[in-house]
């Protein structure tokens, strides 16, 4: 049977006055069995509720009740799909998951291809284990935007790529979407001398043929771990390879713009790093569509560093002693947070740049996000003594409960280091850390739960059709 477990009750929510608690699972609202909380949030959107909760002693109830249109029963679920989320039907030549160290993380794990998902959290899914249900549900709901990984538009290349017979569909797929008015973000991921070169020029320009549905497209380099077994050779982009596709992107991207006035096209950060040219200004990222996908992150965290130095007007340390900072970064990034460290010109603050190695995942897996506890302790442990404080980045933790990808709690982290350790997330943060370290609490802690109330307002703006 399918089934919402609640996690979470909040105080003085529908769900606590009707006496709901965490662990109740809820089976059907007005008769209907629910899938996930899309599934939910339509049904919950009546004013004459029916509801059916077994609670964990196996006892089930049903709750009739009254409610306003746009009352939600704010609970929070273990999980938003309630039939489990849908597995990748693909075998990919650039699969991450397949490159995944051993005893990590158990849901780095998971081959996830679930449109609701997409439309839920911006996963990027393949579609090639989607059917006809699966559109025609997509169009009754409206569920825009969905986040689409095209790789190429080759439909030959395409399906040798992801080892899947029904990934040459792509194009087909992609109307099915446009009839439904369906919006789509989309990705490419890269990989040298496969789907690069006039192959990736011939995949813009299809997918920037599909604008206004097509709403974006990012193009990130393919990422290679030591623990990559696959018998396919692929190779990652050095400086010259990264530069080229840069000079190749930009061109497609300076067209856009005139066109449309938007770049529509846009190049992972590790692109211009790899290939040591500087990152596009802000506007060239359109109010950064594809942030979560790691696109523009740097020129945000630049940003963001900027405006709080502005807003300050001048800077004030706030020492009353020499300070000496530690500031821990994947080795890609490492000289853009030096730089702008040292562009405050503390008097009052020595600054240690502690670039770590992904000697986990391997050495060219360069980003903050994938550092472990240990690679980042084994940096650290050297210099701690040293120092009066350390920053660590707040993406290499899981939101929620701050776990590292092995599995080390945030709390045991701290306890293996002699001075303070601290989590930078925004430029915002980086600046105030710098600035004011001894008054500097770190980011904050964020639910991991999924939250019904922050995915049912859809059903508001498109209603049902």
């Amino acid at each position: 049977m399918k089934y919402g477990k609640i996690l979470t009750v909040p105080e003085d929510s529908l769900a606590d006055e009707l006496g709901l608690v965490p662990g109740d699972k809820i089976l059907s609202v007005n008769g209907m069995e629910l899938r996930d909380i899309i599934d939910l949030s339509f049904a919950f959107a009546d004013e004459e509720i029916e509801m059916l909760v077994e609670h964990a002693d196996g006892e089930q109830e049903l709750f009739e009740f009254d409610k306003d249109y746009d009352e939600e029963l704010g609970v929070e679920f273990e999980s938003a799909v309630f039939d489990g989320i849908r597995h990748c039907a693909n075998n990919c030549y650039f699969c991450f998951v397949d490159q995944v160290a051993p005893n990590m993380r158990e849901s780095l794990n998971i081959k996830d291809d679930d449109y609701r998902m997409s439309f839920l959290y911006g996963n990027f899914i393949t579609m090639t284990n989607m059917v006809d249900a699966d559109f025609q549900r997509i169009k009754q709901y409206h569920l825009s935007p969905l986040y689409v990984s095209v790789q190429c538009t080759n439909p030959e290349l395409r399906k040798e790529m992801l080892r899947c017979r029904t990934a040459d569909r792509i194009m087909t797929q992609l109307d099915k979407l446009e009839a439904a008015d369906v919006e789509y973000h989309t990705q490419i991921v890269l990989c040298r001398g496969l789907n690069d070169g006039a192959e990736l020029d011939r995949s813009m320009a299809d997918i920037i043929a599909r604008q206004p549905h097509a709403q974006s497209m990012a193009i990130v380099p393919v990422g290679l771990t030591k623990f990559r077994t696959d018998c396919y050779p692929l190779q990652g982009f050095d400086k010259e390879s990264a530069r080229r596709v840069v000079e190749q992107v930009e061109k497609v991207q300076a067209q856009e713009r005139a066109k449309h006035g938007a770049t529509f096209v846009y190049l992972g950060d590790e692109f211009y790093l790899l290939a040591d040219m500087p990152l596009p200004p802000a506007e060239y990222y359109d109010g950064f569509p594809q942030l979560d996908n790691g696109i523009g992150l740097a020129r945000n965290f630049v940003e963001q560093f900027k405006a709080a130095k502005a807003e300050a007007a001048e800077i004030a340390e706030n020492y009353q002693k020499k300070h000496r900072l530690g500031i821990v970064t994947g080795t890609a990034i490492a000289q853009l947070f030096e730089r702008l460290a040292k562009s405050l010109e503390l008097s009052d603050v020595e600054i240690q740049m502690i670039p770590v190695p992904n000697n986990c995942f391997g050495t060219t897996v360069n980003v903050s996000g994938l550092l472990t506890a240990r690679d980042m302790l084994d940096n650290i442990e050297p210099v701690a003594d040293k120092l009066d404080g350390i920053m660590i980045p707040e993406s290499c933790l899981r939101a929620g409960d701050n776990i590292f990808l092995d599995d080390v709690s945030l709390q045991e982290f701290r306890d293996k280091i002699p001075c303070r350790v601290e989590t930078v997330g925004s430029g915002k943060d980086f600046y105030e850390a710098l600035t004011s370290w001894d008054d500097y609490s770190g980011v904050g802690s964020e639910t991991a739960a999924y939250m019904w109330q922050s995915n049912a307002a859809y059903t508001k703006r498109g209603g049902r059709e």
